[in-house]
């Protein structure tokens, strides 16, 4: 590596561990600042912080919400350049409480507090700024949403140290074993982490590998289906009906990611959950809950099948967007190989919405 790639290396991965310091700062419910076109914004986290000792003595509050949550809350977007993800930021005057915040920005509480308000929308102090918060919220697996506090903090980012965190070619294989499992005997683990976020992805390659084409299939991290056998899921059915299609073949590769709930974490997903039993679909509850659709990051596994010298597969997916992300990344899709999985009473819902809603085909 000469002197210009490890310069940007390292400034790549001192803006990443800003960042990383800022999430953990958010999940302790501490202040920080996000700097952005020459301005800092500074915020709580509303899920984590002690909000009842915050607001004591305080006669107004600004809070920000993601642009979902706002449209759920019928507010306009205060949005000059007509970006739809913008967030909003609201005003509340005295007297409220902090289970009255929690309840404006929990969607999950929206059926025991329907009323709520009045507010008013005020404009953006820092677009940029605010953007990032959403995003530093998601990586953390936390509400998008914030109290508006005064700068300085101890913890502070800007934009570019959140782009820094989410680059998924700052990871390397930190280990490597043999790992007999159920489906195969002869399989092999791969142990990868990821310098910007601590983050640790694990490639299986079942088989014996030789110059044909694997069979991989990209799998992303569920506890409750893959562990607990949730039926309300599909993703511990294809996690081994990939292992088993895996060992008919010549060889094959499992990508196990860590992006539990799409993305958006392991308590965001319940809460997701929590909004399914409401009545909303896999997609409503993820944008009732400020999120994306699907906020994963398939350029992870493309950058693992770098790392293992794989650059063509046969992908067991239902999913297009997969195959999109790797080719987009780089990697030769030859043929996509369908994950069939029969319905249960409790799925059947959550497959069909899959289908129509998110493009997924067999």
């Amino acid at each position: 590596m000469n002197d210009g790639a490890s310069q940007a290396l390292a400034d790549r991965q001192t803006k990443a561990r800003r960042a990383a310091r800022a999430i953990d700062a958010l999940k302790r419910g501490w202040p920080i600042d996000i700097a952005a076109n020459g301005q800092t914004l500074g915020l709580l986290p509303v899920e984590t912080t002690d909000l009842d000792q915050f607001l004591a003595g305080k006669e107004t509050v600004s809070l920000l919400i993601s642009a979902s949550r706002a449209d759920t809350l019928k507010l306009l977007n205060q949005r000059a350049s007509a970006d739809p993800e913008l967030p909003v930021q609201i005003t509340l005057s005295a007297p409220f409480s902090a289970a009255q915040i929690i309840a404006i920005v929990d969607p999950v509480l929206d059926m025991q507090h329907p009323m709520k308000g009045p507010f008013q929308s005020n404009s953006l102090v820092n677009p940029a700024a605010a953007k990032a918060a959403m995003e530093l919220a998601r990586h953390g697996g936390l509400l998008p949403a914030f109290v508006l506090v005064e700068a300085p903090a101890e913890d502070n980012v800007d934009a570019a140290d959140v782009a820094a965190f989410a680059d998924s070619t700052a990871l390397t294989i930190s280990a490597h074993a043999k790992l007999p499992v159920a489906a195969n005997a002869q399989a092999h683990i791969y142990g990868f982490r990821s310098d910007a976020d601590a983050t640790d992805h694990i490639a299986l390659v079942v088989g014996e590998r030789d110059g044909s084409t694997p069979v991989v299939r990209l799998h992303s991290e569920c506890l409750t289906g893959d562990v607990l056998g949730s039926l309300k899921c599909d993703c511990g059915p294809q996690l081994h009906s990939a292992l088993g299609q895996m060992s008919e073949s010549n060889w094959g590769v499992l990508l196990y990611l860590r992006q539990e709930g799409r993305g958006i974490g392991l308590i965001n997903k319940l809460r997701a959950y929590a909004l399914q039993d409401q009545g909303f679909d896999t997609v409503d509850a993820n944008q009732r809950l400020g999120f994306a659709i699907d906020a994963r990051d398939f350029g992870i596994a493309a950058r693992m099948l770098e790392l293992l010298s794989i650059p063509k597969v046969k992908l067991l997916t239902n999913n297009p967007e997969k195959v999109e992300g790797l080719e987009g990344a780089g990697v030769t899709v030859k043929e996509r190989l369908p994950v069939k999985i029969a319905a249960n009473p409790y799925n059947e819902f959550y497959l069909d919405t899959k289908r129509d809603r998110t493009g997924h085909k067999l």
